[in-house]
């Protein structure tokens, strides 16, 4: 079993910056495939990232638009997501969830672990 513990969010201007992290628990992070998704207020969840287990091939969704990075420090169990260039509409609870050895571009159904969330609030 995996947990999965978000940090990072908070209060930022538009246009500013944050790095939300995932630090998952066990010995067999490098075997999950990590996403991160958001979910705003009245509005269903979607996926924003996510990165591979294997070959750390990641997959964005389209309203990043290169703003979003994301990665991971298998060393350190730990998954990030730079965010650069936020905008109002980035506000969101922001979910890290994990799934065994399955590629990057599964559905956020075939994901087994999640985390309980980090608050993102983006003020213009």
């Amino acid at each position: 079993q995996v947990q999965l513990v978000e940090s990072g969010g908070g209060l930022v201007q538009a246009g500013g910056s944050l790095r939300l992290s995932c630090a998952a628990s066990g010995r067999t992070f490098s075997r999950y495939t990590i996403g991160w998704f958001r979910q705003g207020p009245g509005k269903e969840r979607e996926r924003v990232a996510a990165i591979s287990w294997s070959t750390g091939t990641t997959v964005y969704a389209d309203f990043v638009e290169g703003r979003f990075t994301i990665s991971r420090d298998n060393a350190k169990n730990t998954a990030y997501l730079q965010m650069n260039s936020l905008k109002a509409e980035d506000t969101a609870v922001y979910y890290c969830a994990a799934a065994l050895q399955v590629p990057s571009t599964i559905t956020a159904r075939a994901y087994d672990y999640w985390g309980q969330g980090t608050q993102v609030t983006v003020s213009s």
